[in-house]
């Protein structure tokens, strides 16, 4: 029996902002997004967006296909945690409306926990295979104004429907992990953007890739010749490009350049288009790997290196499984990513300084979002989430 990921379908805001706009206004050649850190379009969360109805809007295509009394288990994955105690999750499964039998759990580890969540998804299922497990990611991506991370920034949410004798991907246990206690990259509970030393942190993020692959080739046996893909996390798609170059080098493959950038191309379309999404971006980019690439992956297997800063790092392996296309939710991806709005330099300003208050009061959001769910408004400390 395979264990793995059966459905997988992504979210993103209807509003974004085109890194050409933000150069044209910092006076500076806009190459240095498209091309220095290969992101063009950022996503802007509307006022009545969260991680709570962007991570509802994600999973929604699967539950309509599954019903909701097919989940035994909720794991939602974020670092842009909406409250200290409840976990985000818990408004997700009443917006669902999925069975009352149905655990729920939010984790945390900066960008890492959706896989934390996927492998311990696997595990639960091959425990019980005749259960599914819902893992969601959702994170909106925030940095201050006028600092190298503000065109790093974006929004996103992916879910994934993890079974057994999955239909698109199906995980191999063995994992490679590394684990370091650093501090390239944080937010405080008293900020609502992250600190982040960049240079350190790519440095950091490079070593724990060749730690966990070390790790993950010791314990599985397999050689670098034996993937034809990686995914990789993306707080940038030059990031993947620039992991993926240390990965070649460390295991003396002799790739050329193009044959080095055929292994990701595919997996970095949509985060060109969304920018950065923290817990979601690996899988979004799974995601976009599945839904791009002509060649039939089928059989094929993927190399997976998930990243969060702090830091944990994960390599493991997921194999396509034939006939993944029916499964896949790709015309409902193109049509969302068609339909959203691109917003001027002043209205990212006001998209950005929208804040939710923190004064217990009443406050109602102005209807902005185009999905199905919506934050309407915090009440007495209480958020209210209402379909639209």
């Amino acid at each position: 029996m395979s264990v793995g990921i059966d459905e997988i379908s992504f979210y993103t805001s209807n509003y974004y902002l085109d890194l050409k706009t933000l150069a044209e206004v910092q006076g500076t050649d806009p190459e240095k997004y498209y091309t220095g850190i290969g992101q063009e379009q950022m996503g802007m969360a509307a006022p009545d967006e969260d991680i709570v109805t962007m991570a509802a809007n994600a999973a929604l295509p699967l539950i309509e296909r599954v019903g909701t009394d097919a989940v035994g288990t909720l794991m939602f994955a974020t670092e842009t945690g909406i409250d200290q105690s409840k976990a985000a999750g818990i408004y997700v499964h009443r917006l669902l409306g999925l069975n009352p039998n149905c655990r729920v759990v939010e984790m945390k580890q900066a960008c890492y926990s959706a896989t934390a969540a996927l492998q311990m998804a696997c595990a639960l299922v091959a425990r019980q295979p005749e259960r599914k497990v819902l893992v969601i990611a959702s994170d909106i991506a925030r940095y201050d104004l006028d600092t190298p991370g503000e065109a790093t920034q974006g929004c996103g949410a992916v879910a994934m429907l993890v079974s057994a004798n999955p239909r698109l991907v199906s995980i191999a246990p063995e994992v490679g992990n590394y684990t370091e206690d650093v501090m390239d990259f944080w937010r405080p509970n008293y900020r609502s953007t992250a600190l982040v030393d960049g240079k350190y942190s790519t440095k950091i993020y490079l070593k724990a890739l060749k730690k966990a692959w070390d790790n993950y080739a010791d314990i599985s046996g397999h050689a670098f010749g034996d993937f034809s893909r990686f995914c990789y996390h993306l707080p940038f798609s030059r990031m993947a490009q620039k992991a993926h170059q240390q990965l070649v080098r460390h295991n003396k493959a002799g790739l050329s350049a193009e044959e080095q950038e055929a292994q990701i191309c595919d997996t970095l379309i949509y985060n060109r288009m969304i920018g950065n999404s923290y817990t979601a971006s690996m899988y979004i980019g799974l995601t976009s790997l599945l839904e791009n690439t002509t060649e039939d992956l089928s059989g094929q297997r993927i190399g997976f290196f998930s990243y969060g800063s702090g830091c944990v790092g994960e390599f493991f392996c997921g194999t396509v499984v034939p006939g993944y296309r029916d499964a896949l939710h790709l015309q409902r991806h193109r049509d969302m990513l068609a339909a959203r709005r691109e917003i001027s330099h002043d209205e990212y300003l006001q998209l950005y300084r929208h804040q939710v208050p923190t004064d217990g009061g009443e406050h109602g959001f102005a209807e902005g979002t185009t999905g199905r769910f919506r934050l309407a408004g915090i009440y007495h400390h209480k958020r209210e989430y209402i379909p639209r």
